[in-house]
């Protein structure tokens, strides 16, 4: 890291703490270097900030084929051919598909043809007529669906050549629009279908009873955890107010509101979009949606965009993803910055009131008269009793960019003398240099969390404001601001932060983790963020069953991760397709088997559950088996194979017996070890063992290019306790954490397993692998990671080409496995 690099990233736009951490990413950093020396801004005074942002996200998300088109790539963006960062993702893909830059076509799949200066020309009147269209060439099935149809209308739109590059928000409400004038008001017809229950087969069997039993008993505790609605009338939530409840500063305003609401109930999710959600926000997305849905009421996921020097597009799309994995679909999607004009205007209302001020006082003024570090006696600044129109004047300045940044910040005029520090005139508005993502350089101003947050409630009709213990000294000075403005004022209530055991989850640590390359991204299956688990292959239900299980508390709790993974196991141990797959392949021939032996072999996808099916595999001369299953040397308790013993094949009805070794003669590794296969009158081995067999004409083994073994990332289940790591949390990092195994072999069930699961695929263009989840039998759970490689032949049929998959689970700890 420079100070050169520091001061040539800041001149992009990005903020001071922005550039320091770009230049301690030595690829980021010498990739934007690049491109800022490409587009000839190294020698100059200043860039616009626009476009200084756009090619820090052209810098930092290209990769790939794409790579090599990055100077075409910035001087597209210098030159404002390329406006949004949807383009430069249109861009991106275009170059990396295609080794040459044709104009015409580039053009035409980045938006850049048919644009004006503003952008891509899609007017209202045009989106209002490709929906339109849409709706009356599928108005059958559309009025059979009715308004479940929503959600998939929505995203076919947005796939139309014709929208492809319009407003997702004008599209959604003028969809919403046509769909009410079309099919009228929602009614029961629109409800959630519930589905019948299906009477469960008697078993056959006293033994298949007991061993079914507890599986199925396990999925069943799961899935009703996941979907229990006790936690919302049990405790504290239990006791929350009615809708009509809360009490206003005028019955008029309560009037208003539950005419407005229809007396429903409103909750909100509102995340700022600053990095990728964790765990920990899978509790509170369960609450929030949930209690709505409990009491038959909405929630909005609203983005809480109110700081664009942290706000990355990455991050909103990331967010919306997981609450939809999650299994919740918000009542609207909407954003502070929806809000922007309407928050001025109040902030303008509040400063007429004398309820606020504006003050030129630096960070470290204010931090001396709330007390320093000194904690002594507050004071008040100069500028806290400067005349009302002195401030709405100095006001309009800020707005109008009279002052840079840090020369002024609006104050709210609340109650120094209070105990609570959330009453020390807290910050309203500052001034930020800074495009944000939605409204560009329109504003320069921007409103803080402190102001935004119980406004943007109160403009939403937010019943409930549902949010954790650390925000507890906040709901005074939130109940202060509606009183102030005298505005419908909602009930906030406050439940405890869910940690877990063997990680971090703080934004700062995590983003620590990743720029110091110790994980590969935001998404590394080591973390516990939401799409890191996601990509592990942990099922959506088992997160809820995880959160909704702990319960709602007013403390912050710790949970074993271990309880996390009970769930995991319990749906996949009922869900999850069998293979056989060595990991470190040995070889073994059977030497009273003839050259050309093949026989096939029956195996049923799920065990003790015939209505998922089987699949066939060879039994040959020549297969595999995995090394661990193999000593030279023999010791006590020792079940599995050594010279002279024997082992048993799953689902082969094989008894083989190792007769001998055979070693390289240089270095002595063993090769291969030869076997006999015992009649079937042989005594029934202690140990079965999987295997994989060589056959050409089926196509076996299946090769897998990597086995990502992934453990967990901390030696200690609190990486934080500075008595367990006195030398801090980053000297805590398991080296051990992920194991990449290359050379497996795999059973030709996976083959199919794989084709079954693509069929089922509802997006063929954005396949999501980590559905794929199986079991490695006697290994542990797997799913298909999103860097595998599939080709689809001309029948349709996916060819595996690169296969690598992750270890979701292990197996439950058996005390005699070991041997």
């Amino acid at each position: 890291m420079t100070n050169d690099n520091i001061t040539l990233f800041q001149k992009l736009g990005l903020s001071e703490q922005k550039a320091k951490e770009t230049a301690k990413n030595k690829k980021l950093a010498a990739q934007l270097e690049h491109v800022i020396k490409v587009t000839g801004l190294l020698d100059a005074d200043e860039c616009d900030r626009a476009v200084g942002t756009l090619l820090y996200t052209l810098a930092s998300t290209i990769s790939g084929d794409a790579a090599v088109h990055l100077d075409f790539l910035a001087k597209e963006v210098a030159t404002k051919q390329l406006l949004t960062t949807d383009q430069i993702a249109a861009a991106i893909k275009y170059a990396g598909d295609h080794a040459e830059i044709v104009r015409a076509d580039y053009e035409k799949a980045a938006g850049v043809a048919n644009r004006a200066a503003s952008g891509i020309v899609i007017t209202e009147e045009d989106v209002k007529a490709s929906v339109a269209a849409y709706i009356a060439e599928n108005k059958q099935a559309i009025e059979e669906e009715r308004y479940r149809c929503l959600g998939p209308t929505l995203s076919k739109l947005r796939k139309l050549e014709a929208l492809r590059w319009a407003n997702a928000g004008l599209i959604k409400s003028e969809l919403e629009a046509q769909l009410a004038a079309l099919l009228g008001p929602k009614d029961e017809r629109d409800a959630p279908k519930k589905k019948e229950k299906k009477p469960k087969a008697a078993p056959a069997t006293t033994i298949t009873k007991m061993a079914t039993t507890s599986a199925e008993t396990e999925l069943a505790d799961t899935l009703t955890a996941a979907t229990s609605n006790a936690l919302f009338f049990e405790g504290e939530l239990s006791r929350l107010h009615k809708p009509g409840g809360n009490k206003q500063l005028h019955p008029s305003t309560m009037e208003a509101h539950l005419k407005a609401t229809g007396g429903q109930v409103v909750t909100r999710f509102p995340p700022e979009p600053n990095g990728y959600l964790h765990i920990g926000h899978a509790k509170s997305i369960n609450i929030n949606f949930g209690y709505a849905k409990a009491h038959n009421g909405i929630c909005y996921l609203r983005y809480d965009d109110t700081n664009p020097e942290a706000e990355e597009e990455e991050y909103f799309i990331k967010i919306r993803e997981a609450v939809e994995w999650l299994g919740f679909t918000p009542y609207k999607i909407t954003y502070s910055s929806d809000y922007f004009e309407r928050l001025y205007q109040l902030a303008i209302d509040l400063v007429k009131r004398d309820k606020a001020y504006v003050c030129h006082c630096t960070p470290e003024q204010i931090h001396e008269h709330r007390g320093g570090d000194a904690k002594g006696p507050r004071t008040a600044c100069s500028h806290r009793n400067r005349p009302i129109e002195e401030s709405l004047v100095e006001f309009t300045k800020m707005h109008d960019g009279f002052y840079a940044e840090g020369e002024a910040v609006l104050r709210m005029k609340m109650n120094l003398e209070d105990g609570n520090p959330q009453f020390w005139d807290l910050i309203a508005y500052r001034i930020l240099d800074t495009p944000h993502h939605r409204t560009g350089s329109e504003w320069r101003i921007y409103p803080t969390y402190d102001y935004t947050h119980c406004l943007v409630d109160s403009f939403e009709n937010i019943t409930h404001s549902l949010c954790t213990l650390e925000f507890r000294q906040s709901r005074e000075s939130y109940y202060w601001l509606c009183d102030a403005l005298e505005v419908y004022k909602p009930v906030q209530w406050e439940f405890g932060r869910l940690d877990v055991t063997n990680t971090v989850l703080s934004k700062r640590k995590l983003r620590k983790l990743v720029e110091a390359g110790v994980v590969d991204g935001w998404d590394d299956p080591r973390l516990y963020t939401l799409p890191a688990i996601r990509r592990r292959g942990v099922p959506p239900e088992a997160v809820n069953a995880f959160v909704r299980e702990v319960g709602v508390t007013t403390a912050n709790t710790t949970i074993e991760v271990s309880k996390l993974d009970y769930h995991i196991r319990a749906l996949l141990n009922e869900r999850a397709r069998r293979v056989m797959a060595v990991l470190k392949p040995l070889r073994v021939v059977i030497t009273n088997l003839a050259d050309d032996y093949c026989r096939e072999v029956v195996v049923p996808n799920i065990p003790r559950k015939p209505e998922a099916g089987e699949h066939t595999v060879p039994f040959t001369k020549h297969l595999w088996i995995d090394a661990d299953d193999f000593k030279e040397q023999d010791t006590p308790g020792y079940y599995r194979l050594a010279p002279g013993k024997s082992v048993g094949l799953l689902h082969a009805n094989a008894i083989i017996t190792c007769t001998n070794v055979c070693k390289h003669p240089e270095t002595g590794a063993i090769e291969a070890i030869e076997c006999v296969l015992e009649p079937e009158t042989a005594k029934k081995p202690k140990a079965f063992i999987q295997w994989v067999a060589k056959s050409e004409a089926h196509q076996s083994p299946v090769k897998a290019h990597t086995i990502a073994m992934y453990g967990s990332l901390f030696k200690h289940s609190n990486p934080m306790d500075k008595n367990a790591v006195p030398d801090g949390w980053m000297s805590d990092i398991n080296p051990h954490s992920l194991e990449n195994i290359e050379g497996a072999l795999l059973e030709t069930g996976f083959r199919s397993l794989v084709h079954d699961w693509y069929k089922e695929q509802p997006d063929k263009e954005a396949l999501c692998f980590e559905t794929c989840r199986f079991q490695f039998v006697r290994i542990g759970f797997f799913c298909l990671d999103k860097h595998t490689t599939l080709r689809v032949d001309e029948h349709g049929v996916p060819q595996l080409e690169g296969v690598i998959v992750n270890r979701t689970v292990g197996l439950k700890e058996d005390a005699g496995k070991a041997e």
